[in-house]
């Protein structure tokens, strides 16, 4: 059982709800919410202890991820965690995580609520301040990067830190598909229509019955990235993002199936979670690129597939 999983969700769910985070994503200040994050100590939970932190194995961290999801939190939470862990001297505020593209562009998650970014190239790693333009996506705290940072900050971790950032999205969409699966169970019993609950339908309890086994997927495939620690092996970081990122759109998809119209709604939760869904899907590469390096890596080896998936992941 993981001990810092219930304190740790209670303050995000009071730090957080959907009010607070439809105010961050219209351009509200996110202070508040930092602030509080921030004064937990949580943010320092895979920082070693001889640096100050709380030395966290990632398994353990993982559900803490998952919970940040869970509650759509407009913030990089995880990803802070992520930079204080790799930076001897990481800054005081929300640090967004970001691969350069080839074309020395790159859109980065939470870009727009964060005060900077860790950016790998090939170079290593540079700390840059948070400067872009939003992607212009309803309600996305993304940013739209061009960067040429000059000299790394530090060397690049192992496997890069695109790995790093892809389990931590592998979490956030097992999270927010467990909330999802939640509400839709919920609203499926509770909205009648000729007489009873749509939940009684067959079809539709089909469709749920997918979106439950989706859910679970991702919640193992998320616990597989992070069950090796930092930084993750090849093979479990493509593992989990592929699973998770495959997953996302028929989550997404059945939700909103099953909603109708009223789930596309502002005024409703749904789409908090359904529109972090299909942006995390993307982030730091989605399952065919994932699942090209995975293919590559099989075939690199000379062994059986069950050998191989023994052994790597």
């Amino acid at each position: 059982m993981n001990e810092f999983l219930e304190p740790f969700e209670r303050m995000i769910a009071d730090l957080s709800p959907p009010a607070t985070v439809r105010a961050i994503e219209a351009g509200e200040s996110a202070d508040a919410l930092w602030n509080g994050i921030a004064g937990s100590g949580f943010l320092d939970a895979l920082v070693p202890e001889d640096r100050g932190g709380a030395g966290l194995p990632l398994a353990e961290v993982c559900a803490l991820w998952q919970a940040l999801g869970r509650h759509a939190v407009p913030l990089p939470v995880g990803e802070t965690m992520i930079a204080r862990a790799l930076l001897p001297d990481a800054p005081e505020g929300p640090i967004a995580l970001a691969t350069v593209g080839a074309a020395g562009e790159t859109i980065v998650p939470f870009g727009r609520v964060a005060r900077d970014i860790l950016l790998e190239t090939p170079r290593g790693l540079h700390r840059i301040t948070a400067d872009g333009e939003p992607i212009g996506a309803f309600g996305s705290t993304a940013l739209r990067v061009r960067a040429d940072p000059g000299d790394a900050t530090v060397p690049a971790p192992a496997g890069g830190l695109r790995a790093i950032a892809a389990i931590l999205r592998a979490a956030l969409i097992a999270g927010a598909a467990d909330r999802l699966t939640a509400m839709t169970a919920v609203y499926a019993n509770e909205r009648i229509q000729f007489g009873k609950p749509i939940g009684k339908q067959q079809a539709l309890q089909q469709q749920m019955a997918v979106m439950a086994e989706d859910m679970v997927a991702c919640r193992i495939a998320s616990q597989i990235g992070c069950a090796g620690g930092l930084p993750p092996g090849l093979a479990a970081a493509a593992t989990a993002k592929s699973i998770a990122s495959s997953a996302a759109a028929r989550l997404a998809a059945t939700a909103h199936a099953v909603h109708g119209a009223i789930g596309i709604s502002e005024e409703f939760d749904l789409q908090l979670y359904t529109r972090r869904l299909h942006e995390w899907r993307l982030a730091d590469g989605s399952e065919t690129y994932w699942n090209r390096l995975l293919g590559a890596a099989r075939l690199a080896d000379d062994g059986g597939s069950v050998d191989y998936v023994r052994a790597a992941v």
